[in-house]
């Protein structure tokens, strides 16, 4: 791990008045987006939407990151530029989302815990080879009447702990994203208490 390359990505990444486009939606979300408007829901159709993205012209003047998806990463220009070199040449940083998404947490029902350690030092390998820089992971809390439970925070936490470590062993730097759900009918002092809860909890978790 080179701490200093870490710092010098973490630094660009919040320079300035610039910030991160998520460009990281699965295929599944893309496609039923695409169906809303009756786009044709292919792998060509996907990537001819990326790449509009990816060559806006001065996209880099507003953007310092681009988190893409695992297959977006691997896709490319029609003239054959693989869409990393394509920000990397316009001064934005590739970013890749890791995780493979929120699923049902056993034993709690209505709570989610996000999956994807399996075989993450690997991939992660893999994407700073394609040029990555850095990684997100989410984790996703949800308030209603008694939840969150304290086993659903920190089983989130402790993921989001073990990502980041990988990350920075790999050489990229980790967004860590614990985002506590906003809809329900709890009241903006219980979301503040919720938030404040989780944040320690993963702070805690990424100190040990």
């Amino acid at each position: 791990m080179n701490a200093q390359a870490l710092i010098d990505t973490a630094k660009a990444l919040v320079a300035g008045y610039k910030g991160l486009l998520a460009m990281d939606e699965s295929t599944p979300t893309c496609n039923a987006r695409f169906a809303r408007v009756g786009i044709p829901q292919t792998e060509a159709a996907r990537r001819a939407y990326r790449e509009l993205l990816v060559t806006t012209p001065g996209l880099g003047e507003c953007i310092s990151g681009a988190i893409l998806y695992d297959e977006t990463i691997c896709q490319q220009t029609t003239n054959g530029t693989p869409f990393g070199k394509v920000l990397t040449e316009a001064g934005i940083m590739p970013g890749i989302k890791v995780d493979t998404g929120a699923k049902d947490m056993a034993g709690h029902p209505g709570e989610k815990i996000t999956e994807g350690l399996d075989g993450l030092r690997g991939r992660l390998q893999e994407y700073c080879h394609m040029g990555a820089r850095f990684a997100k992971w989410r984790g996703v809390i949800t308030i209603a009447d008694g939840i969150p439970s304290r086993g659903c925070i920190e089983a989130n936490a402790h993921a989001l702990a073990r990502y980041a470590a990988l990350c920075q062993e790999a050489g990229l730097v980790p967004v860590v994203e614990p985002e506590v759900l906003m809809d329900g009918a709890h009241t903006l002092e219980r979301c503040g208490e919720v938030t404040e809860e989780v944040l320690r909890t993963v702070f805690t978790q990424l100190y040990d």
